[in-house]
């Protein structure tokens, strides 16, 4: 789990202070008490979401000669289909790639035809909490 770093404690109920801040007063405490918003953090649960994504041409895209654009199966982790939506669009624009359209077809729970290849997928990017890229399928112009 990331933590900020300016919620580093140094010295944990030894009087101490922030991590490298040098400051040693003995009644220091936490502005705010942060142990709800990390139980909060382990509580919410990514799910799993299978996403076609349609996009288009743009230069430096490595899509062939030719392609109108592509469709992209992908599968990306997320607290919510939104997220998953969005994680999906920031790799895809990483990558060089214009998403145009995106059909969220649900997590593995909804869908009936799950295939033991695409649970494999779905696993991973499940552990990783990331976006898969299942398949790139080009569009003929």
């Amino acid at each position: 789990m990331y933590v900020p770093s300016y919620l580093i404690w140094a010295g944990y109920g030894s009087g101490g202070g922030y991590a490298g801040s040098g400051d040693s007063d003995q009644g220091f405490s936490w502005p705010v008490d942060i142990a709800p918003a990390l139980a909060y953090q382990h509580a919410v649960t990514q799910q799993v979401y299978t996403l076609l994504v349609e996009v288009g041409r743009k230069s430096g895209d490595g899509l062939p000669d030719g392609a109108a654009g592509a469709t992209i199966l992908a599968y990306a982790a997320g607290v919510d289909e939104a997220e998953a939506v969005r994680e999906t669009v920031a790799v895809l624009k990483g990558a060089g790639l214009a998403p145009l359209d995106i059909t969220g077809y649900g997590t593995a729970e909804e869908r009936q035809d799950v295939e033991p290849e695409e649970w494999a997928l779905m696993e991973r990017a499940l552990a990783e909490r990331s976006v898969v890229v299942a398949e790139v399928t080009p569009k003929e112009a």
